[in-house]
């Protein structure tokens, strides 16, 4: 499984972005595996989508934001995790049981078991 480490704290997280304009999630969840990990690869199924409220800056206002993340099931085709780019500290290869580890994000774990429960079934 691939991480990538972001921001000061070097937090560990699934690679991850926003849905461009015209885009579909399933091509956001490729396109920034490709530019957060340095990878190409191949969706296979939708693993989860999870809803939450945070809040943040808007100009000079603090705002409420809603937001979508939807993680999907990939498989790796090519290229390497060293051309990963600059928003991120490191892309690095884990085994799945690391992963759940090293990841920051509770909800992001649990994306991760269900991962496991799909590739034992293929």
């Amino acid at each position: 499984m691939a991480l990538i480490s972001v921001g000061k704290d070097n937090r560990w997280q699934l690679p991850k972005g926003i849905v461009d304009s015209g885009e579909t999630p399933e091509v956001t969840a490729v396109r920034e595996v490709q530019e957060e990990a340095g990878l190409q690869t191949e969706l296979l199924e939708q693993l989860e989508k999870i809803e939450y409220w945070y809040v943040g800056n808007k100009g000079n206002q603090r705002v409420r934001f809603h937001k979508f993340v939807y993680f999907y099931l990939l498989r790796y085709s090519s290229g390497n995790i060293q051309d990963h780019d600059w928003e991120v500290n490191e892309a690095r290869w884990v085994e799945i049981n690391q992963a759940q580890q090293l990841l920051a994000f509770k909800s992001e774990k649990q994306v991760v078991a269900k991962a496991a429960e799909k590739i034992a079934q293929l």
